[in-house]
């Protein structure tokens, strides 16, 4: 997935870059920074955003520079300084967001399946495989991988094996592996279905992760 800064990450950023400036401005005209950091301890408080981290090392950075570059100048000059400093970092922001509401738009189906509109679209097996899907806590694009994925395996046959005996419908090998959920593994779909789920969300967190390995791999 596009790693992207969020709407709200940004904020964050914005408010760090804004006490930053408070620090600056006030530092001016008392040029005791360390005095006013710790009349300030809500500075640390956007430490504790992971996004906004690096945003706030960052403005701490331009600080330092500002005290050098500025040292022995008015207030007037200092002022002004903190004033074009913000303005490029709001600038930067704003491109910074314009960029993650494309990526965000482009990406909007990673997996590139056909997502359904819910489980009344299917029948049978796939019927029960997509109910069973989203009672494990997976959604509708979840779903759509997972029938993609036993489609390839056994055409959602529960009584589906191939040539080295692994079985059913998530073509578990060897088959009697499914027995941990039921006894009846051998002809119950609903057991095969909740064995499957489990088994690809401990080994792959997700169905179109498996999906990913089998189209990358052509197994799962």
């Amino acid at each position: 997935m596009i790693q992207k800064l969020t709407r709200y990450g940004a904020r964050i950023a914005a408010l760090a870059v804004l006490a930053i400036g408070a620090v600056i401005a006030v530092s001016a005209i008392t040029d005791d920074p360390a005095r006013i950091d710790a009349e300030h301890p809500g500075q640390a408080a956007a430490e504790q955003q992971a996004e906004a981290e690096a945003a706030y090392e960052e403005a701490r950075g331009h600080h330092r520079d500002y005290i050098a570059a500025t040292a022995g100048a008015d207030v007037t000059v200092k002022a002004e300084a903190v004033y074009e400093y913000a303005a490029d970092k709001a600038n930067g922001l704003n491109d910074a967001q314009e960029d993650a509401d494309q990526a965000a738009a482009a990406n909007t189906n990673p997996t590139s399946v056909d997502i359904p509109s819910g489980c009344d679209e299917f029948t049978g097996n796939r019927a029960t495989g997509c109910a069973l899907t989203l009672e494990a806590g997976f959604d509708l694009e979840q779903f759509a991988c997972l029938e993609l994925l036993w489609d390839k395996e056994s055409d959602w046959n529960e009584l589906a094996e191939n040539s080295i005996g692994a079985y059913g419908i998530p073509q578990s090998y060897p088959g009697n592996k499914m027995a941990a959920f039921g006894d009846d593994w051998r002809s119950n779909p609903v057991t095969q279905i909740l064995w499957g789920l489990d088994y690809i969300e401990r080994r792959y967190d997700a169905p179109c992760d498996a999906w990913a390995k089998s189209e990358a791999e052509g197994f799962y």
